[in-house]
């Protein structure tokens, strides 16, 4: 449901730049994300991602974390100040040309 979706987190390591299949899957999501108003941002450590969100998953994070989409089912959480920061970032980094702003995500 896309009206409960606020950020989708598209994340791939610079090796994984070059395949093709995994570009066309960011290009259709993205397009999917634009359509219906939701915030896109590449990260580019998706082993470091899967440790800040799994964990538990132990040392081997999973290979297919490759988008994450951010479900928000409950209006009152937009008073969140992180979620509006975010918000905010995305919606400068739009203003500024930049339609899917990249965070780096240090080793830890």
């Amino acid at each position: 449901d896309p009206d409960n979706v606020v950020l989708c987190l598209l994340a791939a390591d610079e090796e994984e730049e070059g395949d093709a299949a995994l570009q066309i899957h960011f290009t259709l999501i993205q397009a999917f994300c634009c359509e219906n108003d939701i915030n896109i941002l590449r990260v580019s450590n998706p082993a470091r991602l899967a440790q800040l969100l799994l964990p538990d998953a132990g040392p081997e994070p999973p290979t297919d974390l490759h988008c994450v989409l951010v479900t928000n089912p409950h209006a009152s959480q937009w008073k969140d100040p992180a979620l509006s920061q975010l918000m905010c970032f995305c919606r400068e980094s739009r203003y500024m040309d930049q339609w899917v702003p990249v965070i780096n995500l240090p080793e830890r």
